[in-house]
């Protein structure tokens, strides 16, 4: 088995709390579908999370949340506005656009936030025919830079959205470590905030499987049920999916886990800001850590500790941590970098 790397919080095992609830959710049969009784007490947990009027809807991955999400607000004639580095626009194969049919409207950013000002100039053509109709604000948080959103950032996009009728959907892959690094609770920068659909991860943080998404505005949630069948996501063994995520927010199991990859990100960006020939590229917000290395060396510390590229050309790479990262595992990476920085 190969030595943990900073590659994806996606590769790193479960949480052994995870893994007994799984445990015990195994013995003996269980109504399918999410007729069970972990899948309804993890619903109530969302609900006393959120208000007791969020629709809860469980999946099987983040993409499916956020096809789920997203089909069920807008039709196939509206067009989605996000980041351009955002997940449903570089790394989802096209599915957004399958299942819905609506088009992605990339925005150039730098630090992977988007503003209302960078959106402004594409709402137009309201009503008429020849144009897809801007219906559904996406935003990352954490983004896909390793950047927050702030509260106030958040409720402006929102305001954005419904002064123009349109709705803001948050991907919540990493939803966990954005509301570490707000010390805010979930609801604060999300239902508060002015978000209508939200898609809330937890694989990243500790979980093996599953995916949640929340609908707080009426009605909206009207015909997922019949979009979440479609595109595959209603899982028949559903309780080994709530069960997971009743001790995952019951328990804190989020909130200690994403406290750890934070604080393990930051560890890291402090080991190796002030070496000469890395700079260090983006906000340290959460478990991200966006640097430029010499090229030649990359390599090499991917035979190590294996990561992966973000830009080539710059030669900019990712550091992800995850709830299982150590402190020795940052400093003996750190100090292969120094090594090999001095040839």
């Amino acid at each position: 088995m190969r030595q943990r790397g900073f590659a994806s919080d996606n590769n790193s095992g479960i949480h052994p709390e995870i893994l007994k609830a799984l445990e015990a959710a195994n013995n003996g049969h269980s109504i399918g579908y999410g007729d069970d009784m972990w899948t309804g007490e993890a619903v109530g947990l969302f609900k006393k999370e959120f208000g007791d009027e969020t629709e809860v809807f469980f999946v099987l991955t983040g993409t499916g949340a956020n096809i789920l999400g997203i089909q069920s607000a807008i039709h196939s004639f509206h067009a989605v506005i996000c980041a351009e580095t955002a997940h449903i626009q570089t790394d989802e194969c096209g599915a957004p656009e399958k299942f819905t049919g609506s088009k992605l409207i990339p925005i150039a950013t730098k630090n992977g936030k988007i503003t209302p000002e960078q959106i402004k100039k594409h709402l137009h053509g309201f009503g008429f025919e020849h144009h897809s109709q801007p219906g559904l604000i996406s935003i990352t948080q954490v983004t896909e830079l390793g950047t927050v959103y702030t509260v106030d950032e958040i409720r402006a996009l929102a305001d954005l959205a419904h002064g123009h009728g349109m709705f803001l959907h948050m991907d919540g892959a990493r939803i966990s470590n954005a509301a570490v690094s707000l010390g805010l609770p979930f609801r604060t920068f999300t239902k508060d905030a002015g978000v209508d659909i939200l898609s809330f991860g937890g694989t990243k943080n500790g979980m093996m499987i599953g995916e949640a998404v929340l609908f707080f505005s009426p009605g909206l949630a009207l015909n997922s049920k019949y979009y979440r069948k479609q595109a595959a996501q209603l899982y028949s063994k559903m309780r080994f999916v709530g069960a997971q995520f009743v001790p995952y927010l019951r328990d804190g199991i989020w909130k200690i886990n994403a406290t750890h990859s934070n604080r393990m990100a930051k560890i890291l960006e402090t080991e190796v800001r002030n070496l000469k020939g890395v700079e260090i590229t983006q906000p340290v917000d959460a478990n991200g850590v966006f640097a430029i290395v010499p090229k030649e060396l990359i390599p090499q510390l991917q035979n190590e500790y294996f990561f992966y590229m973000w830009d080539e050309l710059r030669g900019e790479v990712r550091w992800m941590t995850s709830f299982d990262t150590t402190e020795e595992d940052i400093l003996n990476f750190a100090k292969l970098l120094r090594k090999l920085l001095k040839g």
